[in-house]
């Protein structure tokens, strides 16, 4: 008999059955050890598969990017586990735009990644519209394989520096020793300084045996309160208790404090000017409202803020300078103490957030009997508000679609809780001056950092992460064509995103500069082809509508389809949207004609606005 059946269990008269049995012990004790073996090799993960649980233990559900081999430990381990899905997109800009969508949505973090090199690089334009838009965003830039850094490469860089100046935090992972500890850092500092973080790493370091086999950190993200000091609280009670014509000024920060801030302005009787990233978090249901002043403005938020004795100025970074008061006592409430006095002079500054601050703030505040500068405020609004809703309106002999008009039947039209992306230029305009905000509807755009071509990849982010609601990207046809290879990404990833064009055939905001500043508008023509075209050729649904009849037929058509759609719709070139005040500067670069076109279409307000600024 052969050792094979002695080992079966051969007859006990063979002539080796001690060795035959001593054999089959050892035989069976060393083939224990090599599974036990392989099952520790199998069991051990690589850095790769730790990132991917970092990530679940952070809540992420999405990876927007674009795949490259530099890339394909995470990408592999993505496919394995499923948990977290991988929204590939055409370009790599479109994946941070669409992560800072995401973050600003719903407040959580948002990953995006880029392959080496080239890939990473492009996420560095919508990275800064994250950092600056104060979104908590993670880029995962991929690097050239671990031991060939420094020697030029090919597509080497240096992340670590690409990226420091859009970014809080940004490492490189060199060993496997630094994951999770590097990634947890990355994402505690995004959150808790809500901007960017970036981890680059290496493609062969993902690869490699992780030493620690799971997260570090398993807590939700701390939500503290911060609030002036008693007595800041008591000194700035004293300073609005004696103030007579208050302007309230609210941004973004704004955000949460709703009934507050309209209690506040009750209290106070003062009208409240929003600046633009404000605009959906102050508007709605708020009868002290007088829209915006800025650049974007009307006539009723410049005056309410130039004839204020007392500008209170509650979570927002307003830019321009030319738009303050110089003679009012200027009050600023911010979370962030390095914004305070950085536009214009402050006489008194506090940190905090606005709802803690101004919980605190209202018991102490004694009514204000000055009604006079709030009612000649609400009707400055009221009277501004019309001449914008006029321009709106469609006359019975209209032949050009003007955009007030698509933007107003878009607002009509789309759903109480409808998520809006507007690009940078007057499809920025027309959705601040049209677009009603009731609470449940969001706004999205680049206004801060101010790039072309946010409003598609805007959408894509926020439709992918509330796939239930209705999205809606307002764009210009510059800022479309852009990075218009994204509308294959909707029909790829079934993302019903409904895609509006305002179409002038020029890149028209760049144009009013121009004549602004006394040039001659020049290299600013775009001669497009049929975008409703070349959205079909994409999958979408195309539609044009190129008469006034036919733009609310198109747009509802557009918003009632089940999948991608885009309605292209040709707007005049020279459509004016001029800010409610005009410099001498400014008078010399413009006709006479294109003066009297400011803001409410007629010009009855310019001499008066122009007497207004040049006195402050």
């Amino acid at each position: 008999m052969d050792l094979l059946s002695m080992m079966a269990g051969g007859s006990p008269n063979m002539a080796f059955p001690a060795i035959a049995d001593d054999f089959f012990v050892m035989s069976i004790g060393r083939r224990s050890e090599f599974r036990i073996r392989v099952n520790e090799t199998m069991t051990k993960k690589n850095v790769a598969e730790v990132l991917v649980d970092v990530l679940l233990e952070a809540g992420v559900e999405r990876i927007y990017g674009v795949a490259g081999d530099s890339l394909n430990g995470i990408t592999d381990t993505l496919r394995q586990r499923e948990q977290i899905s991988w929204v590939g997109v055409r370009h790599e800009e479109t994946a941070a735009f669409a992560a800072g969508a995401e973050a600003h949505l719903t407040g959580k973090l948002a990953v995006c990644a880029g392959s080496c090199g080239p890939g990473n690089m492009h996420l560095i334009n919508g990275l800064y519209d994250c950092q600056r838009s104060r979104v908590p965003v993670l880029a995962i830039a991929a690097q050239i394989p671990s031991h060939e850094i420094g020697s030029g490469y090919f597509q080497e860089t240096h992340p670590e520096h690409l990226f420091a100046q859009c970014s809080h935090y940004c490492e490189l992972v060199s060993q496997p020793e630094q994951m999770p500890r590097v990634l947890e850092i990355a994402i505690q500092s995004a959150l808790a300084r809500r901007g960017v973080s970036v981890v680059a790493i290496p493609g062969d370091v993902a690869l490699r045996e992780a030493v620690e086999q799971g997260p570090r950190l398993h807590f939700a993200d701390p939500k503290p309160t911060v609030c002036p000091s008693e007595e800041e609280i008591k000194v700035l009670a004293q300073v609005l208790n004696r103030s007579n014509r208050i302007t309230i000024l609210g941004g973004a920060g704004c955000a949460g404090a709703h009934a507050e801030l309209v209690e506040l302005a009750g209290k106070l009787n003062a009208p409240i000017v929003h600046a633009l990233r404000g605009k959906e978090f102050i508007e709605y249901d708020n009868p002290f409202d007088v829209g915006m002043t800025g650049l974007l403005g009307f006539s009723s938020g410049y005056h309410a803020m130039m004839s204020c004795d007392t500008l209170l100025m509650i979570g927002t970074d307003f830019p321009y300078d030319q738009f303050f008061p110089r003679n009012a006592t200027i009050i600023q409430i911010d979370l962030r103490g390095e914004q305070l006095g950085r536009r214009t002079k402050v006489d008194f500054g506090f940190v905090g957030d606005t709802k803690a601050t101004l919980r605190a703030l209202l018991p102490k505040l004694e009514q204000n009997q000055n009604k006079s500068h709030l009612h000649e405020s609400l009707e400055n609004y009221r009277r501004a508000r019309s001449g914008l809703d006029d321009l709106a309106t469609r006359t019975s002999d209209q032949k050009v679609i003007h955009p007030q008009y698509v933007a107003r039947v878009l607002d009509e039209l789309s759903a109480q809780d409808a998520i809006f992306s507007c690009d940078v230029g007057t499809p920025t305009i027309w959705a601040a001056r049209y677009l009603k905000m009731n609470g449940k509807r969001r706004l999205l755009g680049s206004f801060t950092h101010g790039s072309m071509a946010n409003a598609l990849p805007h959408a894509i982010g926020a439709q992918a992460s509330n796939p239930g609601r209705q999205v809606i990207a307002m764009s210009g046809d510059g800022g479309l064509s852009m990075l218009m290879g994204d509308l294959l990404s909707l029909r790829q990833h079934e993302l019903p995103v409904k895609v509006v064009v305002f179409r002038n055939d020029s890149l028209a905001f760049v144009e009013l500069e121009m004549k602004a500043g006394g040039f001659v508008d020049y290299a600013t023509r775009l001669h497009n082809t049929s975008f409703a075209k070349i959205a079909e050729g994409a999958g979408c649904l195309g539609l044009s509508a190129e008469t006034v009849d036919e733009v609310a037929p198109a747009i509802a058509r557009a918003l009632k389809h089940d999948g991608p759609a885009l309605v292209e719709i040709p707007v005049p070139r020279q459509e004016l949207s001029m800010p409610p005040t005009i410099t001498f500067e400014e008078a010399k670069g413009f006709s006479l004609f294109m003066l009297k076109a400011v803001l409410n279409g007629r010009g009855d307000e310019i001499i008066d606005l122009a007497r207004v600024n040049l006195l402050s």
